[in-house]
């Protein structure tokens, strides 16, 4: 326990056998139970699972008759927490990437009644650029950007580090059979937390790296699939949270500004279409795009700043 709180691991784990073992060897003494979900890994994962469990009698291992994704390995290791009434239940990779020793403060503002969520953050020490490759360092900044965007929480960033810790309260109020399944998955919890108006914090991690663990993650394929999933989570949580749940007038400038944008933009091809037939710039066409283009712009920040506004005391 940890200031009488019972704390709970899950450890998603898919062909982990290289470091398995050492995450749960080092898993601090104050974890009361540690669920490793086996993703229907073809190595020997399953095999040292076993073997740990005799030295470890706080281990539970599931195990997945078919791969699900580390999305699924979470929700089915939340869904374990939650049927033992953990109140603090944390995710670490079965990859060692996330240091142990950052786990008090992982759970500290969750342990506190501070915030219903808390999730690592990689960037905030001046290492990170130097220890991360860069190409995951910039695809993870541009990802950061765009959840801020869909989630509603701009006060977060490393969207997608997944050392993170959840409050009980929190867990009951998530549908954990719609958590979406892969990488985005912690994209998507954002969101889903941002329409039950739980509060998230970001707590500084060490980034590690270079331990041997090898990771599946190929940018070319994850950006546009999780973009894709910030944009419908995006609607969706305008949909819940500001007309459904509490309407607000911010909807109708995000409205207002996806039909004036894209219309801004009609007018600059008559504008540009014009010139190359004629060699003159159509004069109405030329001011309607810049009129309009600088009103979808003035809709769209004020929207942007009515969900800051909205949201800032989610943190």
């Amino acid at each position: 326990m940890y200031k009488n709180k019972t704390i709970g691991v899950v450890v998603p784990a898919y062909n982990e056998e290289k470091l398995i073992a050492r995450v749960i060897d080092t898993m601090p003494d104050f974890v009361d139970r540690i669920i490793v979900v086996n993703d229907a890994s073809s190595d020997r994962t399953l095999e040292i699972l076993e073997k740990e469990k005799k030295h470890h009698p706080n281990l539970e291992v599931i195990s997945h008759p078919k791969n699900q994704g580390v999305g699924g390995a979470i929700a089915t290791g939340y869904k374990r927490a939650r049927e033992l009434k953990i109140d603090v239940t944390v995710v670490m990779a079965g990859d060692g990437q996330m240091d142990p020793a950052d786990l008090p403060a992982i759970i500290e503002p969750v342990v506190n009644g501070e915030v219903e969520y808390s999730k690592g953050n990689r960037l905030f020490r001046g290492e990170s650029w130097k220890m991360i490759p860069h190409y995951r360092y910039l695809g993870n900044s541009l990802l950061s950007f765009l959840t801020k965007i869909a989630s509603g929480y701009w006060h977060i960033a490393d969207s997608q580090c997944g050392y993170t810790a959840i409050s009980l309260n929190a867990l009951n109020l998530l549908n954990l059979d719609k958590i979406y399944k892969k990488y985005g998955v912690p994209n998507d919890l954002l969101i889903k937390l941002n329409i039950e108006n739980c509060r998230v914090r970001d707590v500084s991690i060490r980034p590690v790296y270079n331990i041997g663990e090898k990771s599946g993650i190929r940018l070319w394929k994850v950006i546009p699939t999780i973009s894709k999933l910030l944009l419908k989570g995006f609607f969706q949580r305008l949909f819940i949270k500001y007309v459904i749940k509490d309407f607000h007038p911010l909807v109708l400038f995000y409205i207002l500004s996806f039909i004036t944008l894209p219309l801004s933009f009609y007018f600059l091809g008559r504008t540009i279409h014009g010139y190359f037939t004629t060699g003159v710039v159509p004069p109405t066409s030329h001011l309607l795009f810049w009129f309009i283009f600088i009103s979808g712009l003035q809709t769209l920040f004020f929207a942007m700043w009515f969900d800051m506004e909205y949201n800032k005391n989610l943190k």
